[in-house]
């Protein structure tokens, strides 16, 4: 199965690696807040629907929310993010991943 990363209009990323879809932050998401100071990630096993919150990020410039890209189940979060920040400071957007998901409907995926 080959990876798959599409963005949604609220400057996430989601990725397909084959298994789950992982959330992060894109470069315009990054440059529009300043340095990220603050996440609040959801615990693994939270379920969500599309479009409700997900995440909110303190940042310099901004607090904003991100609503969830999917409905599904958190498989995990990034926990080097919520050792140290400024993992979603990082220029490589990839390093700056939020959750990933399982249990979701590819449909809603594909729509993104």
């Amino acid at each position: 199965m080959q990876q798959k990363c599409l963005k949604t209009k609220d400057n996430l990323w989601v990725l397909y690696n084959g298994n789950e879809y992982v959330v992060g932050l894109t470069e315009a998401a990054q440059s529009d807040l300043g340095k990220v100071t603050f996440a609040s990630l959801p615990k693994a096993g939270q379920t969500f629907k599309q479009g409700t919150p997900l995440v909110e990020v303190e940042a310099e410039k901004a607090v904003q929310e991100f609503p969830a890209p999917l409905t599904g189940t958190i498989s995990s979060v990034n926990e080097k993010a919520l050792e140290n920040i400024d993992v979603l400071n990082d220029e490589d957007e990839m390093n700056a991943w939020l959750v990933a998901f399982k249990d979701v409907d590819a449909t809603e995926f594909n729509e993104l």
